[in-house]
């Protein structure tokens, strides 16, 4: 007879969760961040205080930046290891579909644990629930399907026998990875049943590294042997297969340029004779103008978004033949592509031995060095302080003051377009950018998941007041916690980045600045009184010299050391780039959007759909 132990669902979720190993034979989920409410509080409250001294559960001031602090964790781990997230029914639950959404589109392992409706709809209908006059069996989680990569609805407890399986082979499977969401009926947490103690036996997850087929291998051989062109475009997938030293090893072997996307940055070293550096809408000259002339352009774990193939308007020559090395299907087929699906370790050694003898004859002689001839003058401190300092000048004064542990993290606004170009990225893993989905408010959660992960590195957070304005309440969280990380608030008072683009399709300065917003009280916050009222320590500054004297304390802060410093919403990095398709008007009484428009439609002509 099956030896058995009387669980409720909730205690038997905790426990198999907690039992489940990565490849090094850590715990793959480090624990759980959790804001109770109906739905949770009952249940799962009580299976996890149970666990508290062996699974941690961590309490979160908002449902969204808790899962963002969770998923930088992930990120940073390069997807060895996760976290799970509850939430109570109804807004509780409604406010991680952002989260997951953002796990979903950067294919990173976050496993969501809602709290749902009564599965016997006894008292049906309870507080916060969504009632639709078509369905009964829809609640306010059904937005979760399709925003992660598994769903399932736990209506009885023997469910999770099936489910829990199912949901860590997504949560570990490389080709598969993203956010599962395990909808959890309230009543059926509470409920007991007899489990197989085997059932809670550890496990170890594996990620598979997916070989290549032959026929691929030898198909995608051939024409990068025709190649006289041949470029790499290295994305995220290079950092969570572990892969920077095959690429190293590869691009050395048969002299092929690497560019990196905003995922893939710092999968080479900046200074590394054939690190081009950033490519697409916000990449640089050099890497772009090979990319323009390159015959063959060889992807690596990217999923070729718009911001790296400017709107597939940057790979110009004719006769362009595009590969994608990528462990997901669906990401090695797009645009054409001749596929090469594998892992891209493995991927990338066995493509190097059909290429042995192979070195491509192109020269980028002097393209790195104009680059960066260009721009370093951006970053330099500034000759006059009484001038509003830039955002190229700020990423200019941490630049300095970072360290080989230093690791960056941004995602939305203008910091990200000027990082990728402007920083210069030493070790894998130390430039953190959410931009899949550049959702505005992962930023500080971000850094906080970010040090639980990696607690030796250097963790810098480049934000600005609109995105502090979003999300800052996990400020607070890291204060409580003890988890020290720098903030640096880039305060232009306003959506400067929207601002510039609104400019550039030709449109007035409208609702993005504050000053062209309606108010009847001009906006004035002090963000580094809110940052200490919040229990960081924090400083406001009025020069980039201050700013690297504020740098130079931040690691005598026990917690988040906040530097809030004002800047010019107007200037950014003229130099490189690439078009990027934004639908201008076709009408327009304004003579600056009819002339925008003219650029639009010249630009649409060079995009590809091949």
């Amino acid at each position: 007879m099956t030896a058995t132990i009387r669980l409720t669902a909730a205690q038997a979720m905790v426990r198999y969760i907690a039992a489940q190993k990565n490849q090094d034979g850590d715990p793959f989920l480090a624990g759980c961040w959790a804001i109770f409410g109906h739905g949770n509080v009952a249940g799962l409250g009580e299976a996890l205080h149970a666990v508290k001294d062996s699974f941690p559960t961590w309490r979160g001031h908002n449902e969204q930046t808790m899962a963002h602090a969770a998923i930088a964790y992930a990120k940073q781990s390069g997807r060895k290891r996760a976290m799970a997230v509850t939430s109570s029914i109804g807004p509780g639950a409604a406010n991680m579909v952002t989260a997951a959404a953002l796990a979903h589109v950067n294919r990173l392992p976050v496993l969501l644990i809602p709290g749902d409706v009564f599965a016997t709809r006894g008292p049906d209908p309870v507080l916060q629930q969504i009632e639709d006059f078509q369905d009964g069996t829809a609640t306010v989680n059904d937005a979760f399907r399709p925003l992660t990569r598994y769903f399932d609805r736990i209506t009885r407890p023997e469910q999770l026998l099936t489910a829990l399986p199912r949901a860590f082979r997504v949560l570990t499977d490389p080709a598969d990875c993203g956010p599962v969401c395990l909808s959890f009926c309230q009543d059926v947490q509470a409920e007991a049943f007899e489990y197989p103690e085997s059932f809670f036996v550890p496990r170890v997850w594996r990620p598979r590294r997916i070989r290549p087929d032959e026929a691929e291998l030898a198909e995608v051989a051939e024409i990068i042997r025709a190649a006289r062109r041949p470029v790499i475009v290295a994305g995220g997938g290079v950092h969570y297969a572990g892969a920077t030293g095959a690429l190293h090893a590869f691009a050395e072997a048969h002299n092929i340029p690497v560019t990196e996307t905003q995922a893939g940055k710092s999968a080479l070293p900046w200074d590394h004779a054939l690190n081009l550096g950033p490519v697409g809408v916000t990449g640089g000259a050099a890497a772009n103008t090979v990319c323009a002339e390159a015959d063959v352009v060889l992807g690596v774990g990217t999923r070729f978004q718009d911001f790296t193939t400017g709107s597939w308007g940057l790979f110009a020559h004719p006769g362009r033949r595009l590969i994608s090395l990528n462990v997901a299907a669906y990401d090695a087929m797009k645009h054409g592509a001749a596929p090469l699906l594998a892992d891209a370790l493995v991927g990338l050694t066995e493509l190097s031995a059909a290429l042995d003898g192979y070195t491509a004859p192109g020269k980028t002689d002097g393209l790195k060095s104009d680059w960066f001839g260009k721009v370093d003058p951006l970053t330099a401190a500034p000759e006059d302080s009484n001038q509003l300092p830039t955002d190229m000048q700020v990423i200019g004064a941490v630049q300095r003051a970072a360290n080989e542990d230093t690791v960056v993290i941004c995602a939305a606004g203008t910091m990200p377009g000027e990082l990728h170009k402007l920083w210069k990225a030493g070790r894998p893993g130390s430039y953190h950018m959410e931009y899949g989905f550049s959702c505005m408010g992962y930023e500080i959660a971000g850094a906080m998941g970010i040090k639980m992960a990696d607690p030796a590195r250097d963790v810098i957070c480049f934000t600005g007041d609109g995105t502090y304005m979003m999300a800052n309440s996990e400020m607070a969280t890291a204060a409580m916690m003890g988890i020290a990380f720098t903030v640096v608030v880039t305060d232009n008072r306003g959506y400067g980045c929207i601002n510039r683009l609104q400019m550039g399709c030709g449109g007035a300065e409208f609702n993005n600045l504050l000053d062209h917003t309606i108010h009847e009280t001009p906006s004035a916050i002090d963000f580094a009184k809110h940052a200490e009222a919040m229990g960081a320590t924090a400083v406001k500054v009025g020069s980039i010299a201050e700013l690297e004297a504020a740098l130079a304390r931040r690691h005598d802060a026990r917690g988040p050391y906040v530097v809030v410093i004002d800047t010019d919403p107007y200037p950014s990095t003229e130099h490189g780039g690439a078009w990027w398709d934004v639908g201008v008007p076709e009408v327009s009484e304004r003579p600056a959007v009819r002339d925008a428009r003219a650029r639009y439609t010249e630009n649409k002509q060079k995009q590809r759909a091949d």
